[in-house]
């Protein structure tokens, strides 16, 4: 009787224990676009360049030019540190393209400082987050600003 009674507490046990939640690609690049977004929010260069492969590309959202690399990165997010500028996600979409490789795409806003105001700047993305070697960074970010509806 005892047997049976503890095997049906162990049973019950495992069925409403939590299991573990396990990320999924979608999960690991959405969270390097958080980290991404914190960096850039804390005006910290380093930081922000530290979440992109050595070989990415970057279309940046005030730039003119194709920054490739992590000294091209490094001189585009440069103007950033101290700035007072942050950044807010306002919408995600997530195509997985298979365990390596996410697509992320959305909107967000750029809020920069200006002779000491705020200036909010609607942009949109859209993000190659890759894994290697088990690490996931970006290897491809477009950013422009975002056309709003009349």
């Amino acid at each position: 009787m005892i047997k049976m009674l503890r095997w049906g507490l162990t049973a019950l046990l495992l069925t409403i224990a939590p299991l573990p939640a396990f990320a999924g690609p979608a999960e690991d690049a959405a969270a390097v676009l958080a980290k991404w977004s914190a960096a850039y929010t804390a005006n910290n260069p380093d930081a922000i360049v530290a979440n992109y492969w050595p070989d990415a590309i970057l279309l940046g959202t005030v730039s003119p030019v194709v920054s490739t690399g992590t000294a091209a990165l490094q001189k585009y997010f440069a103007a950033v540190r101290g700035s007072g500028n942050r950044n807010d996600i306002d919408e995600i979409h997530t195509i997985v393209i298979d365990d390596g490789a996410v697509l992320l795409t959305g909107f967000y806003t750029f809020t920069r400082m200006t002779d000491g105001k705020a200036t909010p700047g609607p942009s949109r993305f859209t993000m190659l987050i890759v894994k290697r070697d088990g690490v996931w960074h970006i290897a491809h970010h477009h950013s422009s600003p975002r056309v709003l509806a009349k």
